[in-house]
């Protein structure tokens, strides 16, 4: 086990061996737009790098030693290079900032994974919605429904035409492709495209949380299951009342822990000595996902479904907590 000081919590980072984790090389860097880089990063040896498919995400280990997720956007049959896009946050903590000042072709950079929660699942009908840098997770997503001959559509905001990144690779799709920079006209007209369900149409958005939060209220008419969103940051949920302490048994381990009101069900296991993967420490990224045996959580997760929370089966351990006075979980 490995354990890493996380920058940007004051907390740990628990590593496990099962997943991939390496130096790869910045084999290409671009400007997507002035403040978004394009980053090509290669393998060093001969050996392929994992497979991944559309909605994916690594970790990247930046030159200051913070941790962000970037979604791939690259060619998913391309095993020898992985392409990010980074938006430079200038009210960020210094990460993005350090990776457009600092990052070079040739430099080394620390990558874990991939890991996807954001799965392009089959369907003949696609609309996509994105806001600035959420275009990346999409750019893939929109090369598979194009090769698979559904129909669909892409609505792409941002603030102005010129901070919008990709465009010209998105102008190869013709008027399937909607740019809507907001200095031109507004914010996004999602009125015209989400007021009415459309029959075998899956929505996916990614994007600010005004965007994301916007799209979830024209969509609540939709079926069950149609809208798939990416947040990058966790969703605010409204909770009454104080934390109370429940049990945690780590089936696999033969270890009950028990987790205080002022503590997490990640920090207690990790407490306990049992190795954990995590990252952002905020229920976005995924990582620290863990099947749960017996109990009901209380999901506090950005990543999860409704449904996928609704059935139980998987939760997000550094946020999500009990409903109940046990939870039984497969560590």
């Amino acid at each position: 086990m490995t354990t890493l000081p996380h920058p940007l919590h004051d907390t740990t980072v628990t590593l496990v061996g099962h997943e991939f984790e390496a130096d790869l090389v910045v084999d290409r860097r671009t400007m997507a737009t002035d403040d978004v880089v394009a980053l090509q990063l290669r393998a060093t040896g001969p050996e392929a790098l994992p497979e991944w498919s559309p909605g994916a995400h690594i970790d990247l280990v930046g030159p200051t030693g913070i941790t962000r997720q970037y979604s791939l956007c690259g060619d998913p049959s391309d095993r020898h290079t992985w392409r990010i896009a980074v938006l430079r946050e200038e009210a960020g903590r210094g990460g993005s900032a350090a990776i457009h000042e600092t990052l070079r072709e040739g430099d080394p950079v620390r990558v874990r994974g991939p890991r996807n929660h954001f799965h392009l699942a089959a369907s003949p009908r696609y609309l996509f919605i994105a806001g600035g840098v959420g275009i990346t997770p999409l750019l893939p997503m929109i090369a598979q429904a194009e090769a698979s001959g559904a129909d669909w559509r892409l609505v792409y905001g941002g603030r102005t035409r010129t901070s919008m990144a990709f465009r010209d690779e998105l102008a190869a799709y013709g008027d399937r492709v909607l740019l809507q920079p907001q200095d031109e006209v507004g914010l996004l007209h999602l009125d015209g495209f989400l007021t009415t369900p459309q029959p075998e149409t899956l929505v996916y958005s990614c994007g600010p949380e005004a965007l994301l939060t916007a799209v979830e209220q024209r969509c609540s008419g939709w079926p069950s299951g149609a809208l798939r969103l990416e947040r990058f940051a966790p969703e605010v949920i409204e909770r009454s009342g104080e934390e109370r302490a429940f049990e945690v048994v780590l089936e696999r381990h033969g270890v009950t822990v028990t987790v205080p009101p002022d503590r997490s069900i990640l920090e207690a296991v990790v407490e306990a000595g049992v190795n954990v993967l995590s990252s952002c420490q905020e229920g976005t990224c995924g990582t620290c996902e863990t099947a749960v045996l017996e109990g009901t959580p209380e999901h506090r997760d950005s990543v999860l479904t409704p449904e996928e929370q609704a059935a139980n089966e998987f939760m997000m351990i550094c946020v999500s907590r009990c409903r109940g006075e046990r939870l039984v979980l497969d560590l």
